[in-house]
This record gives structure tokens, C-alpha cells and sequence, in this order.
């Protein structure tokens, strides 16, 4: 790497490089589906999954680079423990808004290996969350939820969700929504796969009368949208560390490939279109890990500041040569990049929906736009 980590950074990296190569090298050892959850205990059990938590509730207490660390190696290496990314997400939420028994229950779960979901997207309402319609409303002893979600990553997976329900105001206003975290089991909630071409990932959640304590409120009532806002830094550093990681090993494969095939009786990598294709690539990857360390740091110099601008650069730079790289590596491959034989494939599939999830590229676009007063 380019950048400079301490002797326990690079030994953190070493340890999961090692433990990916031998736990997850095939793909009759990663199975079928986006999350394995006998991987992901070891995981567990070896403290990984509690790189971000705080001591106290039995994490280790590192920062955000640690973090993108850690995943920019399992998205090398492959490991499909898919449901860390969005129990990260729900953890990190729960730690800035929560109460002491709620960060007690879901830090110290995601230590020892539960699954969180965070519910956000309906049917009319993707990139724009003020149009949230689902709503929550209060009873003498809790809540009373009814509505929709969809596009949920890991639902089906999860131990509990973490739902943003209108409480107040109506769709397009950004008061009055809400976090509430749910029971997975809870009576009332019904959860259906949505089929895609990366498998079981994504699920329409319903909410049939499904009543919660008081007590399942995260943070404020009516303050979600602030909450959501505060959180921004880290769920886009998160998606983006990962597809870090995917970026890597697809512009690996695509080399050690054109290195070894022979057209015309040489390396195809011989060729100066795709020797100035792997020097472009390299060039795009090494400045999204740059721009991905660069934006952990600044988190961690001060993880109460908000950054809207170097979050949303970080998610769409690095999302975008992801796919770049992706799909620039099935051509090098020709037809061996389409076919299921190699990995490819699996990383086309990968880093196709990551400029979509978490916020589009269009609107990371956006977002930057304005902060430049646009």
C-alpha cells in the first residue's frame, strides 16, 4: 500500500488476507449467496466484526480507517459476509443517538456476530427520504407502525431493523421522521425477497400494525432526518472501502490473466491497448485508496463532523472505478470474463449496483454541486 499504517495495521491486514485465502479462496467454500454465516461467526470469534465498537461493549475501539481496512480486505478477498456492511451502518447509528441499553444490545450483538438491517427506501421514495410515507404512531405505551419499505439490504438476514417511519409532518417534509429499532420476529412484520442478479440480498419489508415499546425510539422523535445526516460519513465510507477492495481484485484477476493468455503468439498484456488500459486502472485505484484513507482520517481527527462533500466524493469516485475496472476486466478476459468459471463476473455483478445503493452517483453529484453554492 501506498500509504503508511502502523506495524498492528498491517498485521490486521496480513491476518485477514490469510484468513480470506483459506476460509473463502473457492467458491465451494463462499457458497451461493452475498452472506455465510459460518464465516462470519469466525469472524466473530476472532473480534473482527468489533474493529469500530468501543471497548466497552467488547469491540476493540479503532477508528474509521481500521475500518475501511478491514473491509477493503474482505472485499479482496471475497469473504460473502455481506451482512457486516449494514449492522456497521446500524451499530454506528445506535452509538450516536442511542440509549445505553440500546448500544449495550446491538454494539455488543454485531461483536458477537448479529445481523442489523436499516430500513429506509419505499416505493415512492429512494433518493428522496423526506417522501417517506410508512409511519409510526404513538400509543399510551409505544408505537403502532403500518407501511412499506423496499430495497432493505440483509432484512431477511437480520436480527433487527432499524426503521426511519414518519411521526410527524407529512411526505416531502424532512421533520418528523423517526429511527426505531424492531425486531426482526416482531408480530405484524413481514419480509419478501426481492429477486436480483446478485441473489438474496434485498427485501420488501412489511408493516402490518406492528406495535414496539417506547423505548424502541433511536435518539429524538422527529430528529431522524439530523440523525440520518450525522451518519453520512460512515455509511459511505463504508460502501466505499469495500468496493476499494472489489476494484483490486478484479484489476488483479484481469492482469494475471492477460499475462498468462497468448493471441498472436504472446501475452495479450503485451499489447499497448491493454498495457495503457491496466496503467489507467491502476492509476483510478490508487487514487480512490488515497481519497478512501484520506476521508477515514478525517473522521477520525473528528467523527462529530459532518462531511458532506468528502463523503459523497469518496462513494462516487470510488464506486464508479470500481465498475470501471469491472467492466473493463471482462473485456480484457473476452468470453472468460462472462462466464461463471472465473470471478469476474461476480465483480461486474458487484459493482454495477454499488453506484445505486447508498445513494446514486447522480445524486452524490448533487450533493457536491452544492456545496460549491450550486
Amino acid at each position: 500500500m501506498s500509504i503508511d499504517l502502523s506495524d498492528e495495521q498491517k498485521a490486521f491486514t496480513q491476518a485477514v488476507d490469510d484468513f480470506c485465502r483459506r476460509e473463502a479462496g473457492t467458491r465451494e467454500q463462499r457458497g451461493d449467496g452475498p452472506h455465510h454465516p459460518g464465516l462470519y461467526r469466525k469472524m466473530a470469534d476472532l473480534g473482527w466484526l468489533g474493529v469500530t465498537v468501543p471497548e466497552q461493549f467488547g469491540g476493540s475501539g479503532a477508528g474509521m480507517l481500521d475500518t475501511c481496512l478491514f473491509l477493503e480486505r474482505v472485499g479482496y478477498g471475497q469473504a460473502p459476509v455481506g451482512g457486516f456492511t449494514t449492522s456497521a451502518i446500524v451499530a454506528a447509528a445506535v452509538e450516536r443517538s442511542g440509549t445505553d441499553e440500546q448500544k449495550k444490545t446491538v454494539l455488543g450483538g454485531l461483536v458477537n456476530g448479529r445481523v442489523y438491517s436499516i430500513a429506509m427506501s419505499e416505493p415512492e421514495a429512494g433518493s428522496d427520504v423526506a417522501n417517506l410515507s410508512c409511519r409510526a404512531v404513538a400509543t399510551d405505551d409505544g408505537w403502532v407502525i403500518n407501511g412499506q419499505k423496499t430495497w432493505i439490504s440483509n432484512a431477511h438476514i437480520a436480527d433487527a431493523i432499524l426503521l426511519v417511519a414518519r411521526t410527524g409532518g407529512s411526505p416531502g417534509d424532512h421533520h418528523g421522521l423517526t429511527m426505531l429499532l424492531i425486531p426482526a420476529d416482531a408480530t405484524g412484520l413481514s419480509i419478501k425477497g426481492i429477486e436480483t442478479m446478485g441473489g438474496k440480498e434485498v427485501n420488501d419489508v412489511y408493516f402490518t400494525d406492528v406495535r414496539v415499546p417506547t423505548d424502541a425510539v433511536v435518539g429524538a422523535v422527529d430528529k431522524g432526518w439530523q440523525q440520518l445526516m450525522a451518519g453520512l460519513n460512515v455509511e459511505r465510507l463504508i460502501l466505499a472501502a469495500l468496493m476499494l477492495g472489489t476494484a483490486q481484485r478484479a484489476f488483479d484477476d484481469a492482469l494475471d490473466f492477460i499475462r498468462q493468455r497468448k493471441q498472436f503468439g504472446r501475452p495479450v498484456g503485451s499489447f499497448q491497448a491493454l498495457r495503457h488500459r491496466i496503467a489507467d486502472l491502476a492509476t483510478e485505484i490508487e487514487c480512490c485508496r488515497l481519497l478512501v484513507h484520506r476521508v477515514a482520517t478525517l473522521v477520525d481527527r473528528d467523527p462529530a463532523k459532518v462531511l458532506p462533500r468528502e463523503s459523497s466524493m469518496v462513494k462516487l469516485k470510488t464506486t464508479e472505478v470500481a465498475r470501471q475496472v469491472a467492466l473493463a476486466g471482462m473485456q480484457m478476459m473476452g468470453g472468460y470474463g462472462y462466464a461463471t468459471e472465473y470471478d469476474m463476473e461476480r465483480h461486474v455483478r458487484a459493482t454495477l449496483v454499488s453506484t445505486i445503493y447508498g445513494g446514486t452517483s447522480e445524486i452524490q453529484r448533487d450533493i457536491i454541486g452544492k456545496t460549491y453554492g450550486l
